[in-house]
């Protein structure tokens, strides 16, 4: 009975316990050898940097989320309703497809310069090209998702005449949740690489910016530590995303039949 708590403060606690030994062992480092900060700072120095400096970076890191989650919430709306209309239409896939797999393909870093030459906006061109980023592995993993139906269920539908729209809502919607589950998971990570790498790219500076634009100017000033401490936000906020689609997936995935939540716990 209690196997299953036991399990979860593991999983908790263990990642936890071997962060921050690596911490210590990092600062433990740093004052054995005398590293000068400029060089390589101390976890502690970087914190008590990140205390003295939040009131700014806080702003960019507000800035770097709402980037972060507006891709990611363009790329969901995007990628579910297009692989629907692939799901329905072999025609819409071989059509479409091919053009989400170029922009995969395609380095961000590659095409940002031009987004940012035709985009006015530099807040619109970062949404784009997180956007571009975090579109794809939505819109793969529902497709999969959508094609992975019980093909004895696909035959009982047909049989009894059920519409494309009536398949889609009771027979393969369900069956791709645990494969869109997947696809938002690593989206949203890629959705914060993309923005952080596009504002890296267009070099922006001023008052709306976001994390990117901090550490360039800190490492244009040499504030190596105030550089780590905006990496740190960055690395909280990826880190954060990932736990909260993984409790999410928990949740819609705990009472999956045929041991789909299960399966999800265990790749976890």
């Amino acid at each position: 009975m209690n196997a299953a708590p036991r399990r979860l403060r593991r999983q908790m606690l263990l990642p936890l316990a071997t962060g921050l030994a690596a911490l210590a062992l990092w600062e433990i480092t740093v004052r054995w050898f005398a590293i000068a900060p400029y060089i390589l700072p101390a976890p502690s120095l970087v914190l008590r940097t990140l205390w003295d400096n939040f009131d700014s970076l806080a702003l960019a890191w507000l800035f770097t989320i709402k980037v972060t989650f507006g891709a990611l919430a363009l790329a969901v709306t995007g990628g579910v309703l297009l692989a629907g209309l692939c799901a329905l239409s072999r025609t819409v896939e071989l059509a479409l497809f091919p053009f989400a797999i170029v922009l995969q393909v395609t380095p961000i870093v590659a095409i940002a310069p031009l987004i940012l030459i035709y985009i006015d906006s530099t807040t619109a061109a970062l949404l784009l090209c997180a956007w571009i980023v975090a579109f794809f592995p939505i819109l793969s993993n529902t497709v999969i998702g959508l094609r992975a139906s019980d093909p004895n269920l696909r035959e009982l539908f047909a049989l009894y005449g059920a519409s494309p729209w009536q398949r889609l809502r009771w027979l393969l919607v369900p069956s791709a949740l645990p494969y869109f589950v997947a696809g938002l998971k690593i989206s949203g990570g890629l959705a914060l690489i993309g923005a952080v790498v596009a504002e890296y790219t267009a070099g922006a500076a001023g008052r709306e910016t976001g994390l990117a634009s901090r550490i360039l100017e800190a490492g244009f000033r040499t504030e190596i530590p105030t550089m780590y401490a905006a990496l740190t936000l960055v690395a909280l906020t990826g880190v954060a995303i990932f736990a909260g689609f993984s409790l999410l997936s928990r949740l819609l995935l705990r009472r999956w039949p045929a041991g789909g939540g299960r399966r999800d716990e265990g790749q976890e």
